[in-house]
């Protein structure tokens, strides 16, 4: 079987990459004031054009800029979305764990203070940067799911006066994200991934609790999250590969949720207009592979499998195995390989080097080529 001429690739990866130190560097003077914008931008593209050619020498076909600009996945992205503001003074707190302990994830609130709108179109010079940089590879945009500005923020967020019908602020919000599709197809995008934790938290019955506790309907969130997902990608250029990822939390080795993908997942694969679903299952929180029987036969699934929790490198055998279990339930030309996650879904990064990194990629690269050919 040849690999895949189009997204998502045989061989892939989510998006996020560790920042070099000198990044690190750059932006801390950055907040101390001892260099200015100009200079941070001019390190940032430095960076991105070394971690692009990396991607190209360990031989995937996509490429993204490793999210090298911003703070997190996401907020960078809602933030500048028209009439979204941090909430001053109040705080927004994650719970994350891992094996060694818990730790917090804090940032400043949502306020959706005006009628959501585009003002601009977020990340474009970002994009066009990375446009520049590649040489043959499929350079990819990733930015956060409509779901994640009203998960993160819940109905408290949104101010009554200026949604005093719901309903609108979901159509308001749908229709920036369409525009925003839209223009970045305009700019020649033709791999765009929607990130997405709420469908993978809602797995979780202690998120689904939660999110009753705050008001919410959990039991059929997911549903909603599915429509408004739908609503913004209605219009997009037909050149244009969409693919969404799903994961239980990332941040500095740590994870928020559990639990399989059985909850959502005959509505998610069956209802969802995206062309691939890139699946967090590197370990047993993910659950089994059983809920890939839902996935129709024109939609691929790029199995999670290499963690990028730590920096042990997996076996070629062990991941042939895993693929091998997960063709039981979907046929394996649907399938591809990726890590579960990012690398560095935070500024902060996981506990791992760049040299593991790097070697995983690669693993992924040539396990994909000896599967798949």
């Amino acid at each position: 079987m040849p690999a895949h001429a189009k997204p998502p690739f045989r061989a892939d990866h989510v998006g996020s990459l560790l920042r070099p130190p000198e990044l690190l560097r750059a932006r801390d003077d950055a907040a101390a004031g001892r260099i200015g914008a100009e200079e941070l931008r001019a390190a940032e593209d430095e960076a991105i054009r070394s971690v692009v050619a990396m991607q190209e020498e360990v031989g995937l076909q996509t490429a993204t800029d490793g999210e090298f600009r911003r703070t997190t996945w996401h907020m960078d992205f809602i933030y500048q979305l028209g009439g979204i503001d941090p909430a001053t003074g109040e705080q927004m707190r994650i719970h994350f764990r891992n094996e060694a302990g818990e730790l917090n994830f804090t940032s400043a609130a949502l306020s959706v203070h005006e009628r959501v709108r585009l003002d601009h179109t977020i990340f474009a010079d970002d994009f066009r940067m990375l446009q520049g940089c590649v040489t043959k590879n499929t350079p990819k945009l990733t930015i956060p799911s409509p779901s994640m500005v009203h998960y993160r923020g819940g109905p408290a967020s949104i101010d009554p006066a200026v949604y005093p019908d719901v309903e609108e602020f979901w159509s308001d919000l749908s229709a920036a994200y369409a525009e925003q599709v839209r223009r970045i197809g305009e700019l020649g995008c033709t791999y765009l991934q929607f990130d997405d934790t709420s469908l993978a938290y809602l797995n979780d019955p202690a998120q689904r609790a939660e999110i009753a506790a705050r008001g919410d309907d959990a039991e059929h969130m997911h549903l909603r999250y599915i429509k408004q997902i739908n609503a913004a990608l209605a219009g997009r250029p037909e050149d244009m590969t969409v693919t969404t990822h799903m994961c239980r939390g990332n941040f500095r080795s740590s994870w928020v949720a559990s639990g399989g993908y059985d909850f959502v997942a005959e509505a998610l694969f069956g209802e969802l207009n995206v062309d691939g679903f890139f699946l967090e299952y590197d370990d047993a929180r993910s659950g089994g592979f059983e809920p890939l029987r839902y996935v129709p036969r024109d939609k691929r699934v790029v199995l999670g499998l290499v963690t990028t929790k730590h920096g042990e490198l997996e076996s070629k055998d062990t991941l042939k195995r895993r693929i091998e279990e997960a063709s039981k339930y979907i046929d394996v030309d649907q399938l591809c390989l990726s890590p579960q996650c990012g690398f560095s879904s935070t500024v902060e990064g996981n506990v791992l080097t760049y040299e593991q990194e790097v070697a995983k990629l690669r693993l992924i690269v040539e396990t994909a080529a000896e599967v798949w050919g």
